[in-house]
């Protein structure tokens, strides 16, 4: 049987007072009952990365860490009609050990839900080499999605996850086959 993939979930906002967690924990637990994924959490609050794009010990562990990962899922928020500069210096910390990967986005905020960070982040990781899936999770006024348990009925976004996780697996075992036997050309 295969070896499990390796997904990496980036928890982008860095805020004191940030709504990620609560998105970002019923992502982890939708992501960890599929048995396709081993789960892991890069939350961006948590490690250093300069935004000079240095290079230290941080940005040395990161890297070790997205080149381990088979797949991505960046849980983010919209903030202006864009998202949050930590995720932005996370992703242009790296450079090689994102190519040829897949990535999916979970995003909230108020109407839009953080569609509008996402369509953003659609155009930088496409730079990058990377793959974006189609399906995306969105969860426009979030404070009202979830109740005080952490849980969700928003059949929407239910359903989305499941999308996305399901082509996040296909690209992931796809694409890691292609790395092994054929290393990306970028």
């Amino acid at each position: 049987m295969e070896s499990p993939l390796r997904l990496e979930v980036v928890v982008a906002s860095t805020r004191p007072e940030r709504f990620a967690p609560v998105v970002a924990d019923w992502f982890l637990a939708t992501a960890r009952a599929r048995p396709e994924f081993e789960v892991g959490v890069l939350d961006l609050r948590d490690i250093t990365l300069p935004v000079e794009l240095t290079e230290t010990p941080a940005v040395a562990q990161f890297r070790d860490r997205i080149g381990a990962a088979d797949a991505f899922v960046a849980v983010t928020s919209e903030y202006n009609h864009g998202y949050p500069a930590s995720l932005k210096t996370a992703l242009d910390s790296v450079k090689h050990e994102w190519r040829a990967k897949p990535i999916g986005f979970v995003s909230y905020g108020g109407l839009s839900g953080g569609l509008r960070a996402v369509e953003q982040l659609r155009q930088v990781v496409a730079e990058l080499h990377m793959v974006p899936v189609r399906e995306s999770v969105s969860f426009a006024q979030a404070k009202r999605r979830f109740d005080a348990s952490g849980a969700t009925d928003d059949r929407a976004a239910i359903d989305a996850s499941a999308r996305m996780l399901g082509q996040l697996a296909w690209w992931g075992r796809t694409l890691r086959g292609a790395r092994a036997g054929d290393p990306y050309p970028g």
